[in-house]
């Protein structure tokens, strides 16, 4: 009856156009910044800088979409989407990245699996895919085999 259903696409928490705000964030749910916020934010749940936003601010979520602006790093578990609008003068650190024509990702990014990390991987090797490196699979495999 009062189960803790969420409606798909509702945000949790807010800080709105015309608004600016200083301080760290930490949230177990999702996060939109309209207005200008100034500070890290950590978030279990996802952010969304809109067209209006901006985030002077490294942040840590599950998913990320950046369609304002960032000045800081961001680190996701699952993707990050910069959108056509979006800028993110800083470094990605993300499962999955999508910059969409006419995104700015003016830093440095780096692949990873998420939660998962193989052994041994450090801080500038390549993980994940070969794909993700710049090299296709099966051009690793004819390297190896030759």
């Amino acid at each position: 009856m009062f189960g803790n259903r969420r409606k798909p696409g509702v945000t949790d928490t807010l800080v709105g156009a015309g608004t600016v705000f200083n301080g760290l964030m930490k949230s177990e749910a999702d996060v939109r910044i309209e207005g200008d916020y100034h500070g890290d934010i950590e978030s279990k749940g996802s952010i969304v800088i809109g067209e209006g936003g901006v985030a002077k601010s490294n942040i840590t979520a599950r998913d990320v979409t950046i369609a304002g602006t960032v000045y800081g790093d961001v680190h996701t578990f699952g993707k990050l989407v910069i959108t056509a609008t979006g800028q993110l003068h800083g470094n990605a650190q993300s499962a999955i990245l999508f910059v969409q024509e006419g995104g700015v990702l003016n830093g440095g990014s780096r692949m990873d699996g998420g939660d998962k990390k193989p052994a041994g991987s450090e801080i500038g090797t390549p993980v994940g895919s070969g794909a993700s490196a710049g090299v296709g699979l099966a051009e690793k495999k004819a390297k190896q085999a030759g």
